[in-house]
């Protein structure tokens, strides 16, 4: 019994930890085409270049490309706004429309709450002094959207969006009394986030200095682990990935000051990816420790796991070499191009796990190896060929990017005897090698891992059960109403105003309306054609949103 405690604990960390990385998967998708912009912009407008290239010195094309970098800049220049909405849609399951709108408002909410609270405790900084800018920096203040605020960086919009995300969970599903229907369900949310938010505000104004120092405590352990934390990160990051966490570790490494906290022009960036953004529009020197978690995955993505699928090749059954050599050079290509590894990945893991612990570690000293020589270059995501020619070759040597074909040989080759020598050692079989041609396939996630019994947030079940009076719980509610209607596959759409359940359905002549009244708690039903609509009140909105759950509907 207590094991099984354990058990449930550690699998609910692992729900937690995941949602968590998975919350920021929505926000970072702006990144890449914003980060491609600033790349292109960046790299022809560099002063330095520029002198080197004198034909880039016309006045159209530096319009151009100043437009361009400019638009990449809006981005990243927003991150902490973009976050706030950003993750409390990703969290959201359902009315995703109240919780962007939650998301903006508590962060307005948020930052103008704080520079009250600094305004009238003397400690606002005066943004007409000369040296503004250090004072603020000092102060630990910034302008966020116009709003003198406390610099919370990133997290200010990361706390926002979990802290909606948590009020909207609740919110939607609060019943209201009948007379204030209208502001039942998503209404509710921002009304309930504007006080839920000033108190979080008025919180984080006394305790975010003491967080922040410990911020800065654990930036500064980052940044000092050297070349040992940056093995570390990747071999942690390659073993997280088959669970979905790697997320966890990624995006606060990349968005704030856990990456570390970097100089550029005088000014502080927090993140990897902010300081390398920073960085390509300067002048200096780019600091390889801003680049350490993101170079070596160049390298493996591009050379490394082409060389694991050539020996996986060379090992096959010579009779199956075509059929699987089709298979392995479009999973390659696309590593090479794209920096999409799952196809390779998924499949060491599937046949033999032994294969993936090898990669793992070979992922680590890859970025390590890389880190010791200096590269410099880094993308927001995607680590192929197409944003190695962006951030890398067209920024000129400063990313220091013909280091890559020198070190991606290595690793090909690496890669190559390692893998063909476990393979041939332990017999693992890998694609080809089995005496059945219909086995020949590249495996994914999915049947990845339901073979190695790996639990991810989407396994995570939903349990039916009525309340303690014996009246039903909302969701058995739900799924009652469901058959009433004729099953899952006679409803088309499901959707609610402020007192009516409005489900679409494609044969009304199966509803059962007396059933819907008498023992599902409708207050009264009627018809529009081919919509059922069922007086529910207020709880209409939450019977929508627990329907529309059940049947995957969800918004």
């Amino acid at each position: 019994m207590e094991k099984n405690k354990k058990t449930s604990k550690k699998d609910q960390f692992l729900f937690v930890f995941e949602t968590f990385g998975r919350s920021f998967l929505l926000p970072v998708s702006v990144l890449p085409a914003a980060g491609i912009l600033k790349g292109i912009g960046s790299a022809f407008t560099n002063e330095n270049t520029i002198e080197m290239h004198t034909w880039m010195q016309n006045d159209i094309l530096q319009f151009i490309m100043g437009f361009l970098e400019t638009l990449g800049n809006v981005a990243f220049d927003n991150l902490p706004v973009i976050f706030a909405v950003g993750v409390a849609v990703g969290l959201a399951k359902q009315e995703k429309g109240s919780a962007a709108l939650s998301g903006l408002l508590g962060f307005l909410v948020l930052h103008s709450t704080l520079n009250f609270l600094l305004d009238v405790s003397g400690r606002l900084v005066d943004s007409g002094a000369e040296n503004t800018d250090e004072l603020m920096a000092q102060a630990m203040q910034t302008n966020v959207l116009g709003i003198q605020t406390m610099d919370l960086n990133v997290f200010g919009g990361i706390i926002t969006g979990v802290v909606v995300y948590l009020v909207h969970k609740k919110a939607i599903r609060i019943e209201v009394p009948q007379v204030f229907g209208f502001f039942s369900g998503p209404r509710l949310v921002p009304i309930l986030i504007i006080p839920t938010m000033a108190l979080v505000a008025i919180l984080f104004f006394f305790i975010w200095p003491i967080i922040q120092q410990g911020i800065n405590l654990l930036s500064l352990a980052v940044l000092k682990s050297g070349y040992a934390g940056t093995f570390a990160y990747g071999l942690a990051e390659r073993l997280l990935l088959p669970f979905g966490l790697h997320h966890g570790i990624n995006w606060p490494i990349r968005t704030t000051p856990l990456g570390g906290v970097f100089m550029i022009d005088g000014k502080e960036f927090a993140g990897t990816i902010n300081a390398y953004m920073a960085a390509l529009s300067s002048n200096a020197p780019i600091d390889p420790m801003i680049t350490r978690f993101s170079a070596g995955k160049f390298v493996f993505n591009m050379f490394g796991l082409p060389g694991a699928a050539l020996a996986m090749y060379k090992t096959a059954r010579p009779e199956n070499r075509k059929t699987v050599g089709s298979l392995l050079l479009a999973a390659a290509l696309t590593s090479f191009f794209t920096g999409i590894t799952e196809p390779l990945e998924f499949t060491f893991l599937f046949v033999a796990p032994a294969l993936y612990g090898i990669h793992a570690v070979l992922a680590g000293l890859t970025m390590l190896v890389t880190n010791i020589v200096g590269a410099a270059f880094l993308t927001p995501t995607g680590h192929g060929l197409i944003n190695f020619l962006i951030y890398g070759v067209l920024q000129g040597t400063r990313t220091k990017w013909y280091l890559l074909p020198i070190l991606g040989v290595i690793c090909f080759v690496v890669y190559y005897f390692v893998f063909d020598f476990a393979i041939k050692k332990f017999d693992f079989k890998t694609p080809g090698r089995e005496a059945d041609p219909a086995t020949i396939k590249l495996h994914g996630k999915d049947e990845t891992r339901e073979k190695m019994g790996l639990k991810t947030l989407k396994d995570q079940g939903k349990s039916t059960s009525s309340t303690a009076d014996g009246k039903l719980s909302l969701h058995e509610q739900a799924l009652q109403l469901i058959d009433a209607h004729g099953g899952k596959e006679n409803i088309t759409a499901v959707d609610a105003c402020i007192t009516r359940l409005r489900i679409n359905v494609k044969d009304p002549s199966i509803v059962d309306s007396q059933r819907i009244q008498n023992k599902l708690e409708a207050l009264g039903f009627a018809t529009s054609g081919m919509q059922m609509q069922s007086i529910y009140g207020g709880k209409a909105n939450q019977l929508k949103v627990e329907i529309q759950d059940i049947l995957g509907l969800a918004e």
